[in-house]
């Protein structure tokens, strides 16, 4: 009876770790202390800002560049502003919008400077953009990066006299194609005395801040980032995948500029509530206010350490590094990752070799086990496609793009339980019918094509999963073998990616040398697995180790989930891995998670297609030429 309760226990714990790990920090209140940073006081500049859209070149536009200058000044800043053309790319984007005088415009940066007390020491520098997109009033993207950015000058003012200059750059024209940022570091005489930048984004309008890239060989900057911000509000959320992540994408910031000159930095944005970003619902008062202070709070830390220290940071060597659930940060060497794949390899053979001589491990169950892994992989990737397709059509315009961007939460939604559902089939053993399986991954392989797009990928993966599901399988699955089978295939995907990516191998490198510990553990003291104390280690690995992965999949879905929903199949799979000890062995609970697993397939399916119900495109982005003006 208590086996049956492991599996919900373990998950059910996971789920709580996440929804407690992601919650945004309380926004602390205009009369916080001067020397604190205070999204309540942020609000203020964003209320101003983000009244309407405001576009490069917009009489709105220029309203926001001169309530800046106001306030730049007011703090005391030696104010300048720097003028340059648009290329023409970036006037047809102008011309897209609406703006009928748009060869005419021109983009302003604007720039402010906070002595040091050595000003030949090189300059840290402040980043965020002051322009938006057409219909947005973008009170996250960026009018929360500017807000924070003055926000957290006041605050270093009141803290007393920093050691080098402190360099605010305003750009103009991001939206456009970073051109403010490009103008001023290809041509502005001050790019050449930064030393160190904090630029601050924004990628909806609301949820936790992550440092999401540096420049090249960060261990130096990494180290800073987490000395900077160990006790932040709020937590750090930040790891080394997310670089590897962002630079595989074809997307840019400002600081993209400043990276490529090999000038060290912070990139910062929030990416929660994605149906926000650039659309008119970015306003004010729709702004999740702990987002601003999180994203505040650790520029202020960061920027605070950096301008008071003697050094900056260097390029040094590359680190692995990620959070723990916001609770700290580990930063590893590069090499570390082989030596927690060694451990796991041990462990894994001394769990195989203990069940092996308690009678409760074979070949073909090991065997099993790889083949379930293959399953999960393969089925995800046409499970994932088909949620694609009933959530969306192909993304061939700006107008399917930021539809599907309001649509992803729903995405992730049928996405997931559409893992759940995989994971529970395999888990039910011969409860669950499996031609009956390969016929539903047949048929959602079709519907993927005809839905979203042809994939040779996913019909590939459609080719194999019904071969794995079709293939006869005799007698009862080994707990062992089905547990060792699993932790064998995440193994060899850690090892490839350890090779070509060590940054990207910590998503799966960390996860699995918890779930060999847990093996190891069991193995020692449990060879059989029929006590309770041979479930405690998984329990506690799926706790913590899930909850982890959980918060990761979510990152991973906003950032790639439109275009790569099979991305998530990995995280499924190292889920499966941590909680295919504590699957129910009775007859009647496979059955159990068996009519589980079809209900959540469904229940997937409903969600996914409602997003075309929910987020129409009318309501998420109207045609480019019925936009607001950028003259208006």
């Amino acid at each position: 009876m208590i086996r049956i309760l492991l599996l919900p226990l373990a998950l059910g714990l996971a789920l709580l770790l996440t929804v407690w790990s992601v919650q945004t920090p309380a926004p602390a209140p205009v009369d916080a202390p001067d020397t604190a940073f205070s999204a309540g006081r942020a609000m203020a500049d964003i209320r101003e800002i983000a009244q309407r859209p405001h576009p490069t070149g917009s009489e709105e536009n220029a309203r926001v560049r001169a309530y800046l200058l106001q306030r730049m000044t007011g703090l005391g800043l030696e104010v300048s502003t720097q003028e340059a053309a648009l290329p023409e790319a970036s006037v047809e984007r102008l011309r897209d919008w609406g703006d009928e005088q748009a060869a005419s415009r021109r983009l302003t940066n604007l720039i402010g400077v906070l002595p040091g007390q050595d000003r030949d020491l090189p300059a840290l520098m402040l980043m965020a953009h002051h322009d938006t997109t057409w219909l947005s009033p973008g009170a996250a993207d960026d009018s929360t990066g500017v807000a924070a950015i003055l926000e957290t000058v006041r605050a270093i003012q009141a803290r007393g006299e920093v050691r080098r200059d402190i360099v605010v750059l305003f750009t103009d024209a991001e939206e456009l194609g970073l051109d403010g940022a490009r103008a001023f570091f290809e041509t502005h005489p001050l790019a050449d005395r930064i030393g160190m930048v904090i630029n601050l984004e924004a990628r909806g309008g609301g949820g936790l801040a992550s440092m999401f890239e540096t420049g090249p060989d960060n261990a130096q900057t990494i180290a800073a980032f987490v000395a900077a911000t160990r006790g932040v509000e709020g937590g750090v959320a930040s790891n080394s995948a997310s670089i590897a992540i962002y630079e595989a994408m074809p997307n840019g910031t400002d600081y993209t500029l400043a990276r490529d000159r090999g000038i060290p930095g912070l990139n910062l944005a929030f990416t929660g509530r994605a149906d926000h970003y650039h659309t008119a619902e970015s306003t004010p008062d729709a702004l999740d206010q702990g987002s601003v202070q999180h994203i505040g709070a650790q520029a202020l830390a960061s920027a605070d350490r950096l301008a008071r220290a003697d050094t900056l940071p260097g390029e040094t060597v590359n680190s692995v590094y990620a959070d723990l659930l916001g609770v700290t940060v580990l930063v590893l060497p590069m090499v570390s990752g082989w030596v927690a794949l060694a451990l796991t390899a041990v462990l894994m053979a001394f769990a195989g070799w203990r069940a092996r001589r308690a009678g409760r491990l074979s070949v073909s169950g090991v065997g099993r086990g790889l083949a379930d892994g293959l399953a999960m992989l393969t089925t995800g990737l046409v499970v994932a496609s088909f949620m694609r397709g009933l959530s969306g059509g192909p993304v061939d315009s700006g107008l399917d793009y930021y539809v599907m961007m309001a649509r992803l939460l729903w995405l992730e939604g049928g996405v997931t339980l559409g893992f759940a559902a995989i994971a529970l089939a395999l888990l039910a053993g011969g409860a669950i019918r499996r031609p009956w399986v390969a016929v539903a991954v047949a048929v959602m392989a079709v519907a993927a094509t005809l839905l979203w797009t042809f994939d040779i990928v996913t019909v590939a993966a459609a080719v194999i999963a019904i071969g794995l599901w079709l293939l006869p399988r005799r007698g009862e699955p080994q707990v062992w073998g089905g547990w060792l089978g699993l932790t064998a295939v995440v193994f060899v995907i850690g090892c490839a990616l350890q090779a070509v990516s060590p940054g990207a191998a910590v998503l799966v490198v960390w996860p699995l040398a918890v779930a060999a510990v847990a093996l190891g553990v069991s193995a020692a003291l449990d060879p059989r697995l029929d006590r309770i104390v041979g479930q405690i280690p998984p329990l506690v690995a799926t706790a913590f180790a899930g909850a982890w992965l959980m918060v990761n999949w979510h990152g991973v879905a906003l950032a790639v989930g439109m275009d790569l929903p099979g991305a998530l199949g990995l995280f499924a799979l190292m889920i499966l891995m941590l909680v295919r000890p504590l699957a129910p062995v009775g007859e009647g609970a496979r059955r159990g998670l068996a009519v589980t697993a079809v209900a959540c397939l469904v229940i997937g399916a409903a969600v996914a297609g409602w997003a075309r119900v929910a987020e129409p495109p009318s309501a998420a982005m109207p045609d480019f030429k019925a936009g607001v003006s950028a003259t208006d």
